[in-house]
């Protein structure tokens, strides 16, 4: 792909976003979500393979389904009410199409099957645009109509998404597919919080996209597919090793680590909400999440080969330096719980 089509498509992706979040009338934030949708269909089938091709495929019928749900619920919103602004969204109708269809567009359970095609069947740069840009848009949409959306449904995909998150990393080999289930976890976590406290749906989305950005980078650096190459990460770039570990236990929500902050305040939140056994439900199902993880860090730290070779040249060794952005996106992933509170203010 040429740089000038590369920089069309990464605008236009940007600039759907920012319209959408930026928007209080509902057909500028369609409008915006689907121009986000058109413009990462070529990035997604750039590499002109059919596995590429069926990935933009499944990503496009299911945004384009989702898109069509949440202009059909905003028109039965304006038809009942006469407003078109996105705050005054008071159908029961309205609100039931608009929850399941940003359920839709942003991959939760039982609405997640084509995530975990999607990323698996594109490159691991646009996995990662995947895993992190593409979720700001319909979360932009959340935050708007907090108020109006359906707290039961929220609270049920949430709990679902995070066992399935869990559940359906288990047993997978590959790294896109991993990473994918655990953005269903992760969201899972977001959407159970979403209608209960603002600050904390922020504070557990920057951790989850800074987690998540350095935890691609650290792939792309070692053009890492399936467990079998982490074995093999150190050989590209050594200093890699480590902070990889310490990123997938971060993403796992171990202290005293970064991922433990939205964690612990979410099911602190819950059990303030006497939702204590939901709190309870979502942290077992963190332990599914953390076992994958755990199975990552040990192929790519505990069974790492010898750094010393019996040879003086290292010549079948290509070091790697890591992306400028992963010097400060690593950092903040491991290193912001002490200032909690902080945050939080």
């Amino acid at each position: 792909m040429s740089p000038f089509t590369s920089t069309i498509l990464i605008s236009s992706l940007a600039t759907g976003t920012i319209i959408t979040a930026s928007s209080f009338h509902w057909v500028f934030a369609w409008l915006g979500l689907e121009l986000n949708t058109l413009a990462i269909i070529p990035m997604i089938t750039k590499q002109h393979h059919p596995r590429a091709t069926e990935a933009a495929t499944k990503y496009f019928l299911t945004q384009a389904a989702a898109s069509a749900i949440i202009l059909f619920s905003s028109t039965i919103n304006a038809w009942q009410t006469g407003t078109w602004d996105i705050t005054q969204l008071s159908t029961p109708t309205s609100s039931i199409l608009l929850t399941m269809a940003l359920a839709m567009k942003l991959g939760l359970a039982p609405a997640h099957f084509w995530l975990t095609e999607v990323m698996q069947g594109t490159t691991t740069e646009t996995a990662m645009i995947i895993a992190t840009w593409q979720k700001l848009a319909p979360m932009a949409i959340i935050f708007m109509t907090m108020n109006n959306l359906m707290p039961t449904i929220l609270l049920t995909l949430g709990m679902l998404s995070t066992i399935v998150g869990g559940w359906g990393g288990l047993n997978q080999t590959q790294l896109r597919k991993m990473m994918a289930y655990s953005s269903i976890a992760h969201l899972g976590w977001m959407a159970a919080i979403s209608t209960m406290a603002t600050n904390i749906l922020t504070v557990n989305l920057i951790t989850y996209l800074l987690m998540t950005t350095t935890m691609f980078l650290a792939l792309i650096t070692t053009k890492s597919k399936t467990i079998q190459d982490l074995s093999l990460s150190w050989s590209v770039s050594p200093m890699m090793t480590p902070f990889m570990t310490l990123a997938l236990l971060s993403l796992g929500g171990l202290p005293p680590l970064t991922g433990f902050i939205p964690k612990w305040l979410i099911i602190e939140e819950l059990t303030l909400q006497c939702l204590t056994p939901m709190a309870t439900t979502m942290a077992m199902s963190a332990l599914l999440s953390l076992y994958f993880y755990l199975r990552l860090t040990y192929t790519s730290t505990l069974t790492m080969s010898p750094n010393s070779t019996t040879t003086k040249h290292k010549w079948r060794f290509n070091m790697k330096t890591p992306p400028t952005i992963f010097s400060s996106s690593l950092p903040i992933t491991l290193l912001l719980l002490p200032i909690t509170p902080l945050i939080m203010m």
